[in-house]
């Protein structure tokens, strides 16, 4: 198999879709992967803001057919970068229109699809992701509990969902990643630092901080292959 397309979604604004995406492209540079980014989140190019001047990167309209062909194409030419695809809230309705476009195509690029689906502990996180789940049966997804909103067992509503068995069934994990003090990800989005450029430029605290979210995240990826 060609390096994987690594879709990062949630389907809802605010969960951690930007910092997950960051902390994937992180981990793969970190680990010498060659990389594209897809930015799709047109409203809030958070992702693109820190990552477009270190790796390559374009954008791309999901809620629009020549998105998705403009995406599947990207793919084609990249076999051996790990395309990381950041994705706007409200995406599920990109998927559900033309999501088929990189569905039907997988076998042929020959690349495994890996969805990082982040949640919250909210209701329509998992109600969202059952949807997705229904419209893109290809792949594997595994499941981001986002540490901001609580500690692990607080996410017992996920946790206890037909929809987490389901993940589980193919072959998905369920992850958590960890929460960081909110003055490292503060500076991070203000002065659209990389990972790698803050570990290097904030003060030694907020570096050490930093460093032990990484650390753990990193072991996150690596449990699911990446």
């Amino acid at each position: 198999m060609n390096a994987p397309i690594v879709f990062v979604s949630g389907s809802k604004g605010g969960v951690g879709k930007s910092i997950t995406a960051m902390s994937v492209i992180d981990y793969l540079v970190t680990n010498r992967k060659f990389v594209r980014l897809v930015e799709s989140d047109g409203s809030n190019p958070d992702v693109w803001k820190s990552y477009g001047k270190v790796v390559e990167s374009e954008g791309a309209d999901l809620d629009d057919v020549e998105g998705w062909i403009q995406l599947v194409n990207t793919c084609d030419a990249h076999p051996f970068k790990a395309i990381v695809v950041n994705t706007p809230a409200q995406n599920n309705m990109g998927v559900r229109a033309h999501g088929a476009i990189l569905r039907d195509s997988l076998n042929e690029l020959g690349r495994p699809l890996i969805t990082l689906w982040v949640i919250n502990r909210q209701r329509d996180s998992v109600e969202l992701l059952k949807e997705y789940m229904e419209l893109m049966p290809a792949g594997v997804v595994h499941v981001v509990k986002n540490g901001y909103f609580g500690e692990e067992a607080k996410f017992e509503l996920y946790d206890k969902s037909p929809v987490a068995e389901a993940v589980l069934k193919q072959n998905g994990k369920s992850l958590y990643l960890p929460d960081m003090a909110d003055r490292v990800t503060d500076e991070l989005y203000s002065k659209r630092m990389t990972l790698a450029e803050a570990a290097q430029q904030l003060k030694i605290g907020d570096r050490t901080e930093l460093q032990r979210w990484r650390t753990a995240v990193g072991g996150l990826l690596a449990s699911i292959g990446l």
